[in-house]
């Protein structure tokens, strides 16, 4: 038989129980194709009011959580808007806890601060950003009452603070108090100082830093960076 009598033949139905057969098997395979989307609809319509029910759900929980996230900001803000910290308070922190002591003040002054005191930390205790102020390093210097700073930090923070960290303003701040040498070598070089009574001012009073300070309201140039 050739490929093209084989191409030309065709199923013809013989007898009128062909025809039936041939109808039956269409039928049925109709009535099974529109029984089974006749029970995805089925399911589906079941499902739909649970799917509604598990979207609201989610939805409802999101607000929730925004709104928890919110409030929980808003109230840290408030409470660190009406941060005091008196003398006494600070005294009996070890260092770590005046650190964060300070980067608190920090925040509540409007800074994006952030505590990196610990092991190689280059001088820097509390580094904080402010626009337009710029960025501020902190070391801080927890002693005893009647302890004081000499004028070595000064000179370790003049040395990191540019270089290391790229800050605009490196200030000391101590519960204790600087000897004569210090204040005066910090004066000279640009690092400023906060002895006691300043941080009663700052801590205690509620007095912002940079306005205790009287730190510029623009990025200013440390002695290093105009030398540079």
């Amino acid at each position: 038989m050739t490929a093209r009598r084989r191409q030309s033949i065709r199923w013809r139905p013989r007898s009128t129980a062909d025809v039936l057969g041939a109808a039956a098997v269409a039928l049925a395979l109709t009535v099974a194709l529109a029984q089974a989307a006749s029970r995805l609809l089925t399911r589906t319509a079941a499902a739909w009011p649970l799917l509604v029910l598990t979207g609201l759900a989610l939805a409802v929980g999101l607000a929730c959580l925004r709104v928890r996230g919110s409030r929980r900001q808003r109230a840290d803000s408030e409470r660190l808007a009406r941060l005091r910290i008196t003398l006494s308070e600070l005294d009996a922190m070890d260092d770590q806890q005046f650190e964060y002591a300070l980067r608190d003040l920090l925040v509540r002054d409007g800074w994006a601060a952030r505590r990196v005191g610990g092991g190689g930390d280059q001088a820097a205790d509390v580094i904080g950003v402010r626009i337009p102020l710029g960025r501020i390093v902190v070391q801080a210097k927890h002693t005893r009452v009647g302890g004081k700073v000499g004028s070595s930090v000064m000179y370790q923070v003049n040395g990191t603070a540019g270089p290391a960290h790229s800050a605009h303003h490196a200030v000391v701040v101590t519960n204790g108090a600087f000897t004569r040498d210090a204040m005066a070598w910090g004066d000279r070089h640009g690092v400023r100082w906060v002895d006691r009574d300043r941080l009663n001012h700052w801590a205690h009073e509620g007095k912002a830093l940079h306005e205790l300070l009287g730190l510029p309201a623009r990025r200013a140039r440390l002695p290093w960076r105009r030398a540079a």
